[in-house]
This record gives structure tokens, C-alpha cells and sequence, in this order.
């Protein structure tokens, strides 16, 4: 698949071809996500209303969390460009944090009075609320009002926040975000070793480093080389319809405000991550066509990179999401690192699962590591041919302890795996019959069905070239707007696991789905966007 710069706007149209070739026409170009937000100990945000888009074109009344009018907040990562903070976004802004800092934030309610109160829990902290008056759960801002929480940034670990007022509706409504806490202090070890291998392979193709911190934890075994963040949600467009033909209701002064909106029962008909839906969560961050919904997530890696995943259920939900490619090892939950035996004398073992499909619970935070190096394939991922006249079909691969190639940072089959080197896809590249390799291609005549197929079994360009010859039948790199000679690598597409959920308003392709596009070393990811 082709994966340079996105597109400015995605046509709506497209929901309506069918499915395959929908999702093909998305991988011949893309932008890349990594965890953006604002940073500080001080915050002040509101909470009103806006519409938000969806890619049927419906525009939904919701609330939202936002930065106050007058409050300049530092972007981070600081090299994102054209970051902004509205004042009302769905999720609510990122705030990122350090451990054992303490943080202050002030809400000023900016709902309809005919909504009441509103406020903002953030579990696992010992709040402090100053102002505002009394809710059930923490101290709420009156319409118009404003309430200050203050806590400390106890222990590292992505947490969400939401609010604590009349949750079945404004939870609903889209009141709800992410805290991120970056570790105190690094772990040695995420500043050497491999570590600093793939930091130095980075450099080398002149990637910039998008990461918040080397480590997700206190701990030398949360080391990381990307990371994206993702939030799960879904509405009811039936709740949002009454709330906003509610919205200018005249209160008596009640703290619940006066709006009568039924949330059950519950039929929710677009499901979004980040704020968005498919295929817009895969357009920039803070792109100008989203303005109440500033995340994208568009996930890309290298093999052998530590991708770290910070994700949040933030609807009513259980989401089954499925990250295919590999399992994800989550390493804590809530900002809790799941720990057993000792790895030594002083350094506990981490202890979290493997999972198939990281299902996000209700309120639920959870971090951990997705890994790809292409072992287990059985055949050679970067098409190397000792036979072709190309040099870089004939790199070397000198396995380490492991098994990868390791020694050479700066190469194109970095952290390849050995075992599989120079092992042909298949001699005779077309047919049913197979002609010495491990795997028959099928006649992409037949199978390929136009847009679709991302062809090449292989990573890197020119690579289905190099591995068969000029004269090879193997499938295009890429889409059918690449040629075999242009950028290919390997598409996975992640994705919820209940089918419903993997569409917008019941039509495919649409709700919690995106792609991790893995590329080898020579095609740079640009993180900036």
C-alpha cells in the first residue's frame, strides 16, 4: 500500500462501494498518529456543546470537554503542527502529566442551563474539589459556575477521566478524556541496547522521536518506541436528538437541570475511536475538517519496534478490539503495573496477558506493547534473492541471540528474522500449483477483484522485483495505484471484533476500524500530523 501524506478530506461517497474495495482506496495514502495532548500542572478547561461529524454526513449535537477561552495550554509533542484545544472537543483534551506532580484543574460549565451540573471524576487519584457545590459523587459546576480539582499524579499509567454527574447521559454526550502520567525517571536499560538500537535506526532515515517518554513505567521492561493512544466510544443518535431539542429548555434552578432524556433503552448506531469514525479517523490530527474532533488514529511501526497501546473505554460498551498481526501484551491497567515473581532481587516481573483482543471496558484504561518482526512467516519478508542483480537483495543477515539481525541498525532488513533469509515466497509465483516456496500465491487476476489486494508479500520497494525478477508475476507492491517498484508494506487491519461496530449507521466500512501499516526501515514515518 502507498502511505504518504493523507488526503485533506475524505470522500463520504466512498462508504458506499463495496467493502473491499473501499478499504483499499483508503491504504494509497495516510497520515500517522502518535499520542498528542497538552501538558502543564495547570488546566483550565469547560464543558459545551457542538456538533460533530460523522462520515454518513451527519452532524451530532454532543458536549464536550475543551480548553477555556484565555487558557494557552504547551501542545505536546511540541513538533505537531497546527495543534489546537477548541473549547469543545470529543474526547475531551489529552492531559499529560508526570509522576508525582501535583495538578490543578478548573471547569467551568458551559452546558445549556437546562443540562444542570456538570463535573469531572478522575479515578485512581485522592481528589480535592474546591468550589462549585455538592453532587453525588465529587463537587459540581453550576451552569455557568466553575469547580477545581486538585490532586497528585500519584503513579504512571494512561487513566480516563469523565464526568460524574448524571453519567448515563453526559458520559454519554461525549463528556470524557484521557490523563496520561509519565514515569519520574526512565529506566536505564530504555537508553541502551536494543533500545537505543531502533532510537538510532530512527535517526539514521531521519525519523523524528514522536515519544512522550522511553518508558510507559517505573520499569525496565516497559521500554517503548512508539506509542498511539485510543479511546473506544459509541452513541445513541436518538439520546443526542433529545437533548438537543431540550437544549433551550427554561430551568426552575434545579441542579439536575430540567431536561427529561431517555437513555434506555440503548441503541447506539455510530461507534468511533478517538472521536471519529472510519475513514475519518485516519486524516490528520487537528485537520481543519474535525474541529470538535481533533484525534486521528492510524497507527505505523517498523518491525521489531516496542509499540506502545494506551487505550480507554470511554462509552457504555464492552468493545472486543482486535489489533490483528500479533497479541497485545498489556503491562498495567488504570495506571496499576501488573507484577508477580522477581525478574532479580529488586526488579518484579511483569505478569499482564497476552491478549487476542484487548476489550475495552466501561471506564476501563489499559497499556501495553504490540510487537512485529515477521518471525513465523516462514518465507523471506524482504524479498531477498541471492541470484538478482540488485544489491539490496543480497543483504546480509547475521542472526543474534535471538535469532534477528540486530548488528546493523542503519539497514533495510533491520531486525529481520534469520531463520527465513533468502527463503523464497515461491519459485513459480503464479498458479496452484506450488513451485518450491512455502505458500501459493493465488492468479491476482482472480482474486485481486480490482483496488483491492495489497499484493506483495514483501516489505520495502522494488521488493517483489527483487525476489522474483522483472519478469515476475507476483501481485503489484502495494495497491492499484502502485507499481512494483514503489513503498509496500504490510497492512493490518485492527478492528472490533463485533461486526455491527465495524460499521456507520449499519453501513461497512465505517466505526472502529484503521490499519497498522508496517513498512521496513527506508520508508520514513512521519509522525507530524
Amino acid at each position: 500500500m502507498r502511505a504518504t501524506n493523507m488526503k485533506n478530506t475524505i470522500s463520504k461517497a466512498m462508504l458506499h462501494l463495496a467493502p473491499m474495495a473501499a478499504v483499499a482506496w483508503l491504504l494509497t495514502a495516510t497520515a500517522y498518529a502518535a499520542a498528542p495532548g497538552i501538558t502543564g500542572t495547570t488546566f483550565n478547561l469547560t464543558a459545551q456543546p457542538a456538533f460533530i461529524s460523522q462520515p454518513d454526513g451527519t452532524a451530532i449535537y454532543s458536549w464536550g470537554y475543551g480548553c477555556s477561552t484565555g487558557f494557552a495550554p504547551t501542545f505536546t509533542p511540541g513538533n505537531i503542527p497546527n495543534a489546537a484545544c477548541p473549547t469543545m472537543q470529543v474526547p475531551g483534551p489529552t492531559l499529560i502529566v508526570t509522576e508525582g506532580q501535583s495538578v490543578s484543574v478548573t471547569l467551568t460549565n458551559g452546558l445549556p442551563a437546562a443540562a444542570g451540573n456538570t463535573s469531572i471524576l478522575f479515578p485512581g487519584f485522592n481528589v480535592t474539589a474546591t468550589g462549585g457545590t455538592t453532587g453525588l459523587l465529587t463537587q459540581e459546576a453550576a451552569p455557568g459556575g466553575s469547580v477545581t480539582y486538585t490532586f497528585t499524579a500519584s503513579s504512571p499509567g494512561t487513566r480516563a477521566y469523565y464526568s460524574g454527574t448524571q453519567g448515563d447521559l453526559q458520559v454519554e454526550m461525549g463528556l470524557y478524556g484521557a490523563i496520561i502520567v509519565l514515569p519520574a525517571s526512565v529506566p536505564s536499560e530504555c537508553n541502551s541496547g536494543l533500545a537505543s538500537a531502533n532510537l538510532a535506526a530512527k535517526a539514521a532515515w531521519g525519523e523524528s522521536d514522536y515519544r512522550l517518554a522511553h518508558a510507559a513505567y517505573d520499569h525496565p521492561r516497559t521500554c517503548y518506541d512508539r506509542e498511539y493512544l485510543f479511546q473506544f466510544s459509541e452513541i445513541d443518535p436518538i439520546i443526542h436528538t433529545q437533548a438537543f431539542a431540550q437544549s433551550t429548555k427554561v430551568c426552575p434552578g434545579s441542579s439536575s437541570g430540567c431536561m427529561q432524556v431517555a437513555t434506555e433503552p440503548y441503541h447506539p448506531a455510530y461507534f468511533m475511536i478517538n472521536g471519529r469514525s472510519m475513514p475519518d479517523d485516519m486524516d490528520t490530527n487537528y485537520a481543519t475538517q474535525y474541529p470538535h474532533q481533533p484525534y486521528n488514529g492510524n497507527p505505523h511501526m517498523h518491525p521489531g519496534e516496542q509499540v506502545l497501546l494506551r487505550i480507554i473505554g470511554q462509552g457504555r460498551w464492552q468493545h472486543p478490539f482486535h489489533e490483528h498481526g500479533n497479541h497485545v501484551r498489556i503491562l498495567g491497567r488504570d495506571g496499576n503495573l501488573i507484577l508477580s515473581t522477581s525478574d532479580s532481587a529488586t526488579t518484579p516481573a511483569l505478569a499482564g496477558p497476552l491478549l487476542f483482543t484487548t476489550t475495552t471496558t466501561p471506564g476501563q484504561a489499559m497499556d501495553g506493547i504490540f510487537y512485529w518482526t515477521g518471525k513465523g512467516l516462514n518465507w523471506d519478508a524482504y524479498g531477498h534473492n541471492p541470484s538478482s542483480a540488485d544489491s539490496s537483495a543480497k543483504l546480509p543477515c547475521t542472526p543474534d541471540a535471538n535469532g534477528y539481525n540486530t548488528s546493523a541498525p542503519t539497514a533495510i532488513n533491520y531486525y529481520e528474522w534469520c531463520q527465513d533469509h533468502n527463503k523464497p515466497m515461491q519459485a513459480t509465483p503464479l498458479g496452484d500449483v506450488a513451485g518450491g516456496g512455502p505458500v501459493t500465491l493465488p492468479d491476482p487476476n482472480i482474486f485481486a477483484n480490482g483496488a483491492w489486494f495489497g499484493g506483495s508479500p514483501y516489505l520495502g520497494p522494488n521488493a517483489t522485483v527483487r525476489a522474483v525478477g522483472s519478469t515476475g508475476t507476483t501481485p503489484p507492491s502495494g495497491t492499484i495505484a502502485n507499481s512494483p517498484t514503489d513503498e509496500a508494506g504490510f497492512a493490518f487491519m485492527w478492528h472490533s471484533h463485533n461486526e455491527r461496530e465495524i460499521t456507520t449507521n449499519n453501513v461497512f466500512p465505517g466505526g472502529m476500524l484503521m490499519m497498522m501499516l508496517v513498512d521496513s526501515r527506508e520508508f520514513v514515518i512521519d509522525e507530524s500530523n
